[in-house]
């Protein structure tokens, strides 16, 4: 049935329990890594991809037949086109829209730029102090979207923010979309890992938006990964239906350990980490013309003794600056990096690891930030402490990016030398009184005191600090408000999908 346009202006954000948490409008230039002829010679590698050596797109076999009749190449699975052509099709997509919220003040522009935060994506298990590390639940997973909603540094909602194990994998991504809609009025992503399950994402979306917005809107958007090397699943393919399908957006990201699913080189890994964002992006074009992507790359090192993935190793930095800008050059929204980490809990390897890559993240201009916050164990488990934490340093980016340095009058502070002399100091001064408010950015987590006072406070590290932070947060928390009718109407929608399902744990 047609539904009505219904966008929930909802309270104002305070009013709600939820700070305003716009995204980053950036002022600092990206920085440039490669000169000229190293991009030349990467965006080579990458038209020979196109070209030469081809794509697979396998299990979707109305996936391939799209390739064919659009012109491409196609020889068994394998999917080959001219370069000039890709790069064609991908000038379809924009560079730069915006994913509508459920409350329109939290919506987010993606591209130009901007920069989105978006949190931790996909871990099986979670951890906090007092519970230790356990697999995911469907309660863990609702307190996740809680504090997530709650924090004004991250501006967008993710969606598997743990996996909630103690739900049927046939059912689950209808709870966890449930969650996001109601619990919190943040953008977030929807289910990708089965054709219907992407489809009730899209339904779900419809109920809470109405068709008429959805029609001229993006609202939700799925995310997937290609099965590198050079592989696009059916999973990616029939995702990619049900939302470009639909008008809506798609995020895709090759995930490439260089020396596993990618050459052990990074030059040639983040080569073709790129041809493979672009054939999907040139997929979802010839899906529907002017569909919303994000192109996103995922790419680290790894042990070569274990096989274990590395995080904020310089490999990884590198790859972040480079694909930075040769996907400027391409013209499209860029997802890559975050708080990234393969340390265990939230100790001094995490955060170093998590530094480093989310400072050459936010340098790199990405535009859309998964995994910005809570990642622990390589993204096996969600820390709530770490999300917390990740949360915190992600503030400071506001000031880095788009506050900048001022160089006015008032930052300039003639007045104060004229009342503070040699010697003096300028703690009481005019200036000081007039800017000491917003003067400098205050970690809200840190803990800057003496010694002493650390001592009588009860000598508490940042990860004890972390958990009185969101345990604190949640008997605060307040839903958002979400009108009756909507609300009911998805959740006879969940009620009734559920009924068709059969449980199904794998």
């Amino acid at each position: 049935m047609a539904r009505r346009a219904r966008v929930d202006r909802g309270r104002p954000a305070a009013a709600s329990g939820a700070p305003a948490s716009p995204y980053i409008r950036r002022r600092l230039p990206n920085f440039d890594f490669l000169d000229e002829e190293g991009l030349r010679r990467i965006e080579a590698q990458v038209d020979w991809i196109f070209e030469d050596v081809g794509i697979a797109f396998r299990g979707d076999p109305e996936a391939l037949q799209l390739w064919r009749e659009a012109g491409a190449t196609v020889e068994d699975d394998m999917v080959r086109g001219a370069a000039d052509w890709i790069r064609d099709l991908c000038a379809k997509a924009p560079r730069q829209f915006t994913q509508l919220a459920r409350n329109p003040e939290r919506s987010v522009e993606i591209g130009g730029d901007n920069q989105v935060y978006a949190a931790v994506y996909g871990p099986p298990f979670v951890r906090d102090l007092e519970g230790g590390r356990r697999y995911g639940d469907i309660e863990s997973f609702r307190n996740l979207v809680k504090l997530i909603y709650m924090h004004p540094n991250l501006h967008h909602g993710s969606f598997v923010v743990c996996e909630p194990c103690d739900v049927p994998v046939s059912k689950r991504h209808l709870d966890m979309l449930h969650a996001h809609m109601t619990l919190s009025d943040k953008p977030h992503f929807g289910a990708i890992t089965e054709k219907s399950r992407a489809q009730d994402s899209v339904d779900m979306a419809e109920i809470v938006f109405g068709r008429e917005t959805m029609d001229e809107q993006c609202v939700i958007l799925g995310n997937v990964n290609t099965n590198s090397p050079l592989l696009v699943d059916k999973v990616v393919t029939e995702s990619i239906r049900a939302y470009c399908g639909r008008g809506q957006g798609i995020a895709a990201a090759p995930f490439i350990l260089s020396g596993a699913m990618g050459p052990v080189s990074t030059a040639a890994s983040v080569a073709q980490a790129l041809a493979e964002a672009m054939m999907v992006c040139a997929f979802a074009q010839l899906v529907r013309p002017g569909a919303p992507f994000i192109l996103g790359n995922f790419l680290t090192s790894m042990s070569l003794k274990s096989g274990a993935p590395t995080f904020g190793m310089p490999e990884a930095v590198m790859s972040h600056y480079a694909i930075g800008q040769l996907v400027r050059r391409v013209g499209l929204p860029l997802r890559c990096g975050g708080s990234l980490t393969a340390s265990k809990i939230e100790d001094a390897q995490a955060a170093y690891e998590s530094a480093d890559s989310m400072h050459s993240t936010a340098l790199a201009g990405a535009n859309f930030v998964l995994q910005a916050a809570g990642w622990l164990e390589g993204g096996l488990c969600t820390g709530f402490e770490k999300l917390i934490m990740d949360a915190d340093r992600l503030g400071g980016y506001q000031k880095l990016l788009a506050e900048g340095f001022d160089t006015g009058d008032e930052a300039l502070a003639r007045d104060a030398y004229g009342e503070v002399g040699p010697g003096g100091h300028f703690l009481g001064c005019g200036h000081t009184m007039r800017n000491y408010r917003t003067a400098f950015y205050e970690a809200a987590l840190s803990d800057s005191e003496n010694i002493e006072s650390w001592t009588e406070a009860g000598s508490t590290d940042m990860r004890r600090r972390a958990h009185a932070r969101w345990t604190g947060m949640l008997e605060e928390y307040t839903p958002p408000p979400m009108d009756e009718a909507v609300r009911e109407e998805l959740d006879a929608f969940v009620a009734k999908r559920k009924e068709e399902l059969p449980d199904a744990w794998y």
